[in-house]
């Protein structure tokens, strides 16, 4: 689904799922509520380029936090 300033189109992302957004225009701005407070004690994460799920994003050279870089290959253990 293409999400744009024009359509108006949102996203809902039942809790506990995982997501990931890639933007491919400059200047973008991504506005989510959640249904908590977020507690970073409880944060986890799936790396963009785990070999687990095989992704295919548009844009294979995407800018990343520091925290969203770091997380470990998903794993079942």
């Amino acid at each position: 689904m293409k999400v744009t300033a024009e359509n108006r189109k949102m996203v809902y992302i039942p809790e506990g799922f995982a997501h990931g957004f890639q933007t491919l225009t400059d200047n973008t701005e991504v506005v989510y509520q959640m249904s908590e407070f977020y507690k970073s004690d409880y944060a986890r994460g799936i790396r963009w380029n785990d070999p687990q799920f095989k992704m295919i994003w548009p844009d294979n050279v995407p800018i990343l936090s520091d925290k969203d870089q770091g997380w470990e290959d998903f794993s079942l253990k």
